[in-house]
């Protein structure tokens, strides 16, 4: 009981981060280009719990990744439809990927202070070990959810940008995906090998990347939140 408390503890406050940031991206893009909608139902608000979809935090927790309630967005009140939804739906993997940045300067800031005397302290060790946890999966789990979102495929906003740039015909038949979209998204990272192949190296490239010499305390932290 106590390891979970402490994981949840841990990954609590940058999951709901990430999810709230996500929608709210959107719905502050929408109304950017002309779409109140979002804003008029209380969707532009910070306060995760407007934002929560059971099934997606509770798959957070138990998986790494999740999704929250979609913002809705009416297109029919953007300036110009088709172009303003690209950048509506690029927002909020946009989004993640600022938090993922602003985590691993955290997390290397971290670093820095422990090789002065400051990291001798006992203090500073009982404060910054969870903390560095926490970056660590914050990291991790916004280039996911940034990562993941632009996979070309609707309802995920990678499918939406790829409607906005494709012509008119095309579009529409990308948009009739969309009632089948989830069951495609399963299909592809459990049936193929999208995941294992491209988006995994990918997503791994990148944390290690932007987490440089932290990067062992992402991997102690996922090992310890998830036993890989």
């Amino acid at each position: 009981m106590e390891t979970i408390i402490s994981k949840i503890s841990i990954m609590l406050v940058p999951a709901l981060l990430a999810i709230t940031m996500h929608e709210v991206a959107h719905g502050y893009a929408a109304e950017r280009f002309g779409d109140p909608t979002a804003r008029l139902l209380g969707r532009l608000n910070l306060n995760p719990m407007r934002h929560l979809d059971p099934i997606g935090t509770v798959a957070i927790f138990i998986f790494g990744f999740g999704w929250a309630r979609p913002v809705p967005v009416n297109a029919g009140n953007l300036r110009h439809p088709k172009r303003d939804m690209i950048w509506v739906a690029f927002s909020g993997p946009v989004a993640n990927l600022l938090l993922a940045v602003a985590s691993a300067l955290l997390l290397r800031g971290i670093g820095l202070l422990e090789a002065t005397s400051i990291g001798d302290s006992q203090t500073f060790a009982q404060v910054a070990n969870p903390v560095r946890m926490m970056l660590g999966f914050s990291l991790y789990i916004n280039v996911l959810l940034g990562i993941f979102n632009l996979v070309p495929l609707p309802p995920l906003d990678g499918g939406r940008i790829l409607v906005g740039v494709l012509p008119e015909k095309q579009a529409m038949m990308v948009n009739r995906l969309e009632p089948f979209g989830f069951i495609l998204i399963l299909f592809l990272v459990f049936f193929t090998d999208v995941w294992s192949l491209v988006l995994a190296p990918l997503i791994g490239s990148l944390v290690k990347l932007m987490a440089g010499p932290e990067f062992g305390v992402v991997q102690h932290a996922m090992s310890f939140l998830f036993g890989n």
